[in-house]
């Protein structure tokens, strides 16, 4: 890098010496100032400025990437430390290392996540950093149960599952910024009925102007494609038989404004025609709204089916019912309990795969694909967290450990309702920048009494520690408070309350932080610092 620096620094002194005017002399014909004589030595100071500058360029790039992987193998080493400790205080010291790594990963793949051009790749490296971040949490918690509880089955899976969703989403992050394809990558998903029905509607109107551009056979081949993605709507359980007909209909209609088109279009060559006929424009005007008005259809149930999903699960009820039915220690409504929820997974899976042939965007889809993911990956370890709860009604490690995936489904819900906003923003004409991913900058960004700052490294850096500090003391107190029979104790009482204080006071700070000047977040940052201080405990002993 340094020696690619010095012969872009030695091109551009070059053509600073050529182009200078201070040093150039008039011409003895017309007295003109000649800016450069030597035309040869210019063009070989250009290319050796943009040769120089575009290795200097190429240099820095490998070097993130190089940073990237650096990192991710860091976090991958102390993961497997993580899922082999066996003691609690082997996990806190783990742990504080694991969360410094992944605040230095998150800070190196966010710039990379900026800096990237292609909206699909910036799309994926979103849904992995959120898979991360969510995670993080589980981790923790999952894990605290799983030592607690070392000869639970369900804890197991439930610390497995999220160890292998982590190492996924760090592959998924490496692959992006290599640009290397795993073999689940190699596979081709199938394709949205918004795409099918744009690429039909560019090919049937692409006929006024050639009307040999495509043959009558691939047009038909094109459309029953098309009809075919439709199965998904209408074999669904959830669509109700009004909207099953009128999809029906609606791929009826297209097939015989299809015809139609396709029979002019045979006349028109027929007699050599070289433009559209008056036959052929009606039957184009025909299929294009045919289309259009099935593709209106499709989103109407997608985004239908997605509002009434978000209006039911809203009041969060079989959260609700396996929390109380765990903390009773009953397993027989906690089995009859996630049924529902599993049942609700799969209306959410289903509905996220249909909004995914409406959404418009290829950035979309891919949100659309994380959010399915997330549903059916999330559903069966709230569960296990259940299951756990059941077996140890008295433990509130794993109470709190149920609380966090509760949370993570109630979280993906909320991106789910603003995904479904910019679907119909893109549907409408709307379109914005792709912020599922990130629902309170948006929620943030719309109050206007409120302006959103960027923080920078050093904040990120100090905000990201100090919670990760304070959950891990808070998390401690509470496995020591454990082991106190009486729960009465006057100082136990106290150290809940303190730790309790001291986390959410963080929680109150980086909500603030969003939303405050740099000046106030500082302040805030100063204020939980102290609350650390007050509690004796320095930053080294974690």
């Amino acid at each position: 890098m340094g020696q690619a620096c010095f012969e872009a620094r030695r091109a551009g002194d070059a053509i600073a010496q050529l182009t200078d005017v201070g040093s150039a002399l008039p011409s003895q014909l017309d007295g003109r100032v000649t800016v450069f004589s030597d035309r040869t030595a210019m063009v070989k100071a250009a290319r050796l400025l943009l040769s120089s500058v575009t290795k200097v360029l190429v240099l820095a790039d490998r070097i993130v990437i190089k940073q990237i992987i650096t990192s991710r193998n860091k976090v991958l080493v102390t993961l497997d430390h993580l899922e082999r400790v066996s003691t609690f205080q082997e996990f806190v010291q783990i742990f504080s290392q694991f969360g410094n790594e992944m605040v230095e990963f998150a800070h190196l793949t966010g710039d990379r996540q900026n800096d990237l051009k292609d909206e699909k790749k910036k799309a994926r490296m979103a849904a992995a950093r959120a898979v991360l971040e969510k995670c993080t949490m589980m981790l923790l918690t999952a894990s605290k149960t799983c030592l607690r509880h070392p000869d639970c089955e369900s804890a197991r899976i439930n610390k497995d599952a999220v160890f292998h969703r982590m190492r996924c989403a760090l592959e998924q992050v490496i692959e992006i910024v290599t640009e290397a394809r795993s073999c689940g990558e190699n596979r081709i998903l199938p394709a949205s009925i918004y795409n099918g029905i744009k690429e039909f509607k560019s090919g049937v109107e692409c006929l006024r102007e050639n009307l040999y551009s495509l043959s009558p056979q691939s047009m038909s081949s094109q459309l029953e494609a098309l009809v075919e993605r439709t199965e998904d709507f209408t074999d669904s359980a959830y669509t109700s038989h009004e909207q099953r007909q009128a999809i029906l209909g609606l791929c009826q209609l297209a097939r015989q404004d299809t015809q139609q088109l396709v029979h002019a279009w045979v006349e028109a060559q027929s007699v050599h025609a070289k433009e559209a006929t008056k036959d052929m424009e009606v039957a184009i005007l025909k299929t294009s709204q045919s289309v259009s008005d099935l593709r209106r259809e499709l989103h109407k149930v997608a985004v239908g089916r997605a509002s009434d999903l978000l209006k039911v699960h809203g009041e969060q009820l079989p959260l609700r019912a396996l929390k109380a039915a765990g903390a009773e220690g009953n397993l027989e409504e906690v089995a009859e309990y996630s049924r529902t929820l599993t049942e609700q997974k799969e209306q959410l899976v289903e509905t996220c795969r249909l909004l995914c042939h409406v959404s418009g965007t290829e950035p979309l889809e891919i949100t659309c694909i994380h959010a399915e993911e997330t549903f059916h990956v999330i559903g069966p370890q709230i569960i296990s967290a259940a299951q756990t709860l059941a077996l140890h009604p008295s433990s509130k490690i794993a109470k709190e450990n149920l609380e966090v995936f509760c949370e993570a489904w109630e979280s993906q819900l909320c991106d789910m309702a603003l995904l479904l906003r910019e679907i119909n923003d893109v549907f409408e004409g709307r379109r914005g920048q792709l912020k599922s991913l990130h629902w309170l900058s948006k929620h943030l960004a719309n109050m206007k009494t409120a302006k959103a700052v960027k923080l920078d490294a050093e904040e990120q850096t100090s905000m990201a520690k100090l919670g990760l500090e304070l959950r891990l003391l808070s998390s401690d107190v509470d496995t020591e408070v454990e082991k106190w029979e009486d729960q009465e104790h006057e100082i136990v009482r106290q150290s809940q309350s303190l730790a309790s204080m001291a986390y959410n006071m963080y929680l109150f700070t980086r909500y603030l932080s969003t939303m405050l000047n740099p000046r106030l977040f500082s302040k805030c940052i100063h204020c939980s610092v102290k609350v650390r201080k007050y509690l004796g405990i320095e930053k080294s002993a974690i």
